[in-house]
């Protein structure tokens, strides 16, 4: 242990004494004197209360906060002194300024000393040792997670204490450390990362500022830590919008980051939208780097989500700048316009047009035929069956070779692909030359096979589709030969089949019931059974098709032997 006279806390409490006692011999600006003594009477208290932390005289923060604390009761005595004296010898101006320089570090020292008392990073080298993680210098492999966690609150301490080049070099730490793991990413935010991280983007440096945004943009993309950035609400929002306007490549890139975490709730959509966001987004998309384009495009996708803000879009014409973009963009950020677009043109057949006239459809195509990720297919899909709603854009789809690109969609092996291509056959097949092709391009044997997927909304939306391809003659030809087709169909009139829209399956068997064989195969596959609790549930055709079932057993009777 140090000896009293070399400790620094015990130093410090030496120079503060000292300066109390000179304070009352002053002459000079004795009301800033007394602010003066308020301040010193705070340090007191702490420098006492930093004495009851063993750890402390060895904790390197604390130490540095001490050894700046000493610096300023040196500096103040040197002051007090010269304010004792009948003239000040340099003069009343510089005077006061230098008071007003001491009482600015003064405050500064006590905020400092409540944020190191308050974190508990004082506690941290008891905590490690007697739990066991430090173990002569060396920690244990089972304890990792508890030093991230000291590590964690070290840095988030220093991020509030000190000068500008300390803090600096705490957030570089810091990056690193969150770059590392979630897990690490997790015990930051436990340990009240966010909130400091949001005072930081206040700071006057640029590159303090660009760090933040980095920062922020880390925990962004931890599933289980955006709630704390969404709680911290419109504050952050502004500072990452103005961002978006000012800020360099490289910040504006890690901004849209994080503000495609934040902009899935409808309040946050509406802030952004409100405040210019959509604007400067699309600045982004138009000029921005490879990387910021495909984010910002990313956080329209979320905005566009939401009809009160379709105005917005509207305004800044952004279905042009959004097309450009699909033309000289990354793949993620096509993928990201593709999911605007859809988002936009929902119930708005105008857009839909717009896109047409605008080349979208050549660039859909060229998307679809180039992505390599089956996944990523979705968005297109999807793109295609909300202009497939509209009759004259569903011909021109079906001339543009779509049919076949969209029967080859259902055999893949990602769900919710499937499930979107199944939805744009129901909507493609409001055209009848579509129903036609789409039948002998092989588009039955797929979405029949989908009726007996595990997921409900797959065997939903292949119902569906189905149920509207029925209407070509040559389509129900092609189901009758499947000989899982009605069987399986006949399976999805079970009640116990639940959030499945029943009218679909009815309506698929409807189309098939003036066939004896058909009658037959859904009659022995139960369909009776299932249609009677239908028809008690008032299901739409459901009467109907139970009693074309009863007329055909009838006929049965007097059939000619």
């Amino acid at each position: 242990m140090k000896a009293p006279e070399t400790d620094p806390i015990n130093l410090s409490t030496q120079h503060l004494s000292s300066l109390l006692d000179q304070i009352p011999r002053v002459k000079h600006f004795k009301g800033k004197w007394v602010i003066v003594k308020t301040k010193l009477n705070d340090l007191e208290t702490q420098l006492k209360d930093f004495s009851d932390f063993p750890a402390a005289a060895s904790n390197t923060l604390c130490l540095d906060h001490v050894h700046s604390v000493s610096h300023t009761l040196i500096e103040a005595a040197s002051v007090a002194q010269k304010c004792q004296g009948v003239s000040l010898t340099e003069g009343k101006l510089k005077t006061q300024s230098d008071i007003d320089s001491v009482l600015a570090k003064l405050d500064r020292h006590v905020r400092d000393g409540d944020v190191l008392i308050k974190s508990g990073v004082l506690q941290d080298g008891d905590v490690l040792i007697k739990s066991g993680v430090l173990q002569d210098g060396v920690v244990s492999s089972g304890s990792k997670r508890e030093v991230v966690r000291a590590e964690s609150r070290n840095l988030i301490t220093r991020l509030q204490i000190g000068i500008a080049e300390s803090k600096n070099s705490a957030m570089d730490s810091l990056l690193g450390l969150l770059q590392e793991d979630d897990k690490n990413v997790v015990i930051a935010v436990a340990q009240g990362v966010v909130p400091v991280l949001v005072k930081l983007m206040d700071s006057s440096s640029l590159e303090m500022k660009e760090k933040t945004v980095a920062s922020i943009a880390r925990v962004s993309m931890v599933d289980s830590s955006k709630h704390v950035l969404i709680a911290e609400g419109l504050l952050l929002l502004n500072h990452l919008i103005r961002v978006l306007e000012s800020g360099s490549g490289f910040a504006k890139e890690r901004a849209c980051v994080a503000l495609q975490a934040l902009s899935f709730s409808k309040e946050n959509a509406r802030a952004i939208g409100s405040r210019g966001g959509i604007s400067s987004l699309l600045e982004i998309c138009q000029a921005g780097t490879p990387g910021s384009q495909a984010f910002a495009a990313g956080v329209l996708r979320n905005l566009a989500g939401f009809s009160e803000i379709k105005e917005n879009f509207i305004e800044e014409n952004a279905v042009m700048v959004l097309l450009g973009l699909v033309a000289s963009g990354t793949a993620l950020a096509q993928e990201n316009v593709f999911g605007c677009l859809c988002n936009l043109v929902s119930d708005d057949e105008s857009l839909k047009l717009l896109i047409v006239r605008e080349g979208g459809i050549g660039s859909l195509k060229s998307y679809w035929d180039s992505v390599s990720a089956v996944k990523s297919l979705e968005v297109a899909v999807e793109l295609l069956s909300q202009l497939a709603s509209c009759l004259p854009i569903a011909e021109v789809l079906v001339s543009d070779g779509f049919v076949v690109r969209l029967v080859n969609v259902l055999n893949c092996g990602v769900l919710s692909v499937r499930i979107a291509a199944a939805r744009a056959v129901y909507r493609l097949g409001i055209n009848s030359k579509a129903r036609k092709e789409m039948g002998e391009c092989g588009c039955i044997g797929p979405l029949i096979k989908m009726l007996d997927g595990k997921a409900v909304e797959e065997k939903e939306s292949a119902a569906k589709a189905l149920s509207t391809l029925m209407l070509y003659a040559g389509n129900r030809k092609i189901l009758r030969k499947d000989e899982r087709g009605i069987v399986t169909v006949v399976q999805l009139l079970d009640p116990l089949i639940q959030n499945l829209d029943k009218k679909y399956p009815v309506a698929i068997l409807a189309a098939l019931v003036h066939c004896r064989k058909c009658r037959k195969q859904m009659v022995a596959a139960g369909a009776c059974l299932h249609l009677r609790k239908l028809v008690e549930m008032d299901i739409e055709g459901a009467n109907k098709l139970l009693e074309s079932l009863g007329r055909g057993k009838i006929w049965g009777v007097f059939a000619r032997p």
